[in-house]
């Protein structure tokens, strides 16, 4: 599989980074891997295991025990670490924290781009890792298209010709949104996690035939569209066949590969006079296959996985009904781990929300938001709760 890599240029504009020096055009310099290291042990004189292809960034710990060594053996320690040409040096809080003077110097000398950021060291890591892990996350092209119906990313594939972009246009009149039509870009940014969207000369883009191209976003409004949402189901089109027998009931699960991702699949056999939309809305509400809930209509569908969730549950646990729920729901069902990072949420104020939101986070079960923020009132479906508790326990 290829490998990516993303401009220090691009990674600028997506997050809060100022630009001290650069020995090039900041697009001619390239991040490889999406990792980043604070470089304490490196700065105290221990070079072993150091990976200069990181972005090395420098924070309150590291600028104070830089400021405490004499100016000849901080002057060395910063030639090592800007000899090594890692693909940017960054320094945070820079309303509190000033670029040593040697830093510029060295900087020059190695050809070693210096940047800043007014942001905390753990808020710009968190920021810096989210983005990288999308840009350079491997990633496939599919033929199909990508929409969102009552927040979950549906997948639709099927043989061209189907009546996949009829469908999509159909959903959109529904009041659901469009992602990518025609070909879809899928990344896989997590174990557990696939983003989809569309290229970018072609998003917000459909093509009906008969009418031409159709600037979606325009037609039925900016509300219509999103640029990228996570894959929880493929449905697969194909024609009718009488002689196949199709699945009637929903109790067994099937899963579609991608890029090693399992994803929930259904096949829905297309043939006149079936209404692909409402079948397609259906498939989003009832969610995951294997829960054997055959339901009628949404009411149905609530009661059904609300009782099926409660003999699923921890004995005594209530249904979480937003991400700030279902996270602590996760980290306590998991033995409350230790984190691989302090957490750093502008807009978390409990510290074991905090703590739990990191952990989902690290283990894949939410996608790192570039604000730096959690959302921990943001409504989760009974479906989402079920799907996501369901990978824990597995």
């Amino acid at each position: 599989m290829a490998n990516f890599n993303v401009s220090l240029k691009k990674l600028t504009e997506k997050v809060s980074l100022d630009v001290v020096y650069t020995p090039k055009g900041l697009e001619e310099i390239n991040v490889e891997i999406a990792e980043v290291n604070r470089p304490g042990l490196f700065l105290a004189g221990y070079y072993d295991y150091f990976d200069k292809l990181r972005l090395q960034i420098l924070g309150l710990a590291e600028m104070n025990f830089l400021s405490g060594l004499s100016a000849e053996k901080r002057y060395e320690r910063l030639d090592q670490l800007f000899g090594q040409q890692p693909p940017a040096v960054i320094v945070c809080r820079s309303e509190e924290l000033e670029p040593f003077p040697e830093m510029l110097e060295l900087a020059q000398k190695h050809g070693v781009a210096l940047l800043r950021s007014n942001e905390m060291t753990c808020t710009l890591m968190g920021s810096l890792i989210s983005v990288l892990n999308l840009e350079l996350a491997p990633r496939i092209t599919r033929h199909g298209v990508l929409v969102e119906v009552y927040g979950e990313g549906i997948l639709i594939l099927g043989d061209s010709g189907i009546g996949k972009s009829e469908l999509a246009i159909e959903l959109v009149k529904r009041g659901h949104r469009l992602v990518a039509d025609d070909a879809v870009e899928l990344r896989k940014v997590s174990n557990r996690q696939i983003m989809g969207t569309a290229p970018e000369n072609i998003r917000h883009f459909i093509e009906l035939r008969g009418i031409g191209i159709v600037n979606v976003a325009r037609v039925f409004g900016i509300g219509s569209v999103r640029s990228s949402v996570e894959v929880e189901m493929v449905v697969q089109l194909e024609p009718w066949d009488r002689t196949k027998n199709y699945d009637r009931t929903g109790l067994e699960t099937e899963y579609y590969d991608i890029l090693g991702v399992k994803v929930p699949s259904m096949l829905i056999p297309v043939m006149p006079g079936r209404n692909l939309a409402v079948i397609l809305e259906t498939a989003a509400m009832i969610g995951v296959a294997g829960t054997g809930a055959a339901v009628l209509g949404y009411t149905g569908y609530m009661i059904g996985t609300e009782l099926y969730l409660n003999t699923v549950l921890p004995a005594g646990a209530a249904i979480p009904n937003n991400a700030g729920e279902l996270a602590l729901l996760l980290w306590q069902n998991a033995g409350r781990p230790e984190l691989a990072a302090l957490p750093a949420f502008a807009d978390v104020t409990d510290p074991d929300t905090a703590k739990a939101a990191q952990w989902c986070m690290e283990a894949g079960f939410f996608q790192p938001r570039e604000d730096g923020n959690f959302k921990p009132g943001k409504h989760v479906s009974r479906w989402k709760v079920l799907r996501t508790y369901q990978r824990i326990v597995k």
